[in-house]
């Protein structure tokens, strides 16, 4: 398996992003390939992470692009801070 984590910071309204990302976004991860789980968490103080979980590393990437495209023609005024990306080989798990 493998995951992307996403962590946005400057967050402008935490409850607009999240009704976005669950009605929006989260629809969309589900449709790429190898789709495992998706999160979307409220760390509280205008932070907001993301993880999705994948099969494949293909699927890890394509979860990247997509969220980029997604936050660029959806969410840009509430997240107005490009992301910090990681993205790696699940070596455990529970």
């Amino acid at each position: 398996m493998y995951a992307a984590v996403r962590r946005y910071e400057g967050v402008t309204d935490s409850v607009e992003a999240a009704r976005l990302v669950n009605e929006g976004f989260v629809p969309l991860m589900r449709q790429v390939s190898g789709f495992v789980a998706y999160y979307w968490i409220d760390v509280g103080d205008g932070v907001m992470v993301s993880t999705s979980v994948f099969q494949d590393q293909a699927g890890a990437e394509e979860s990247i692009s997509t969220a980029a495209d997604f936050v660029r023609d959806n969410l840009v005024s509430l997240l107005p801070n490009p992301p910090a990306v990681m993205a790696g080989e699940v070596v455990a798990s529970a």
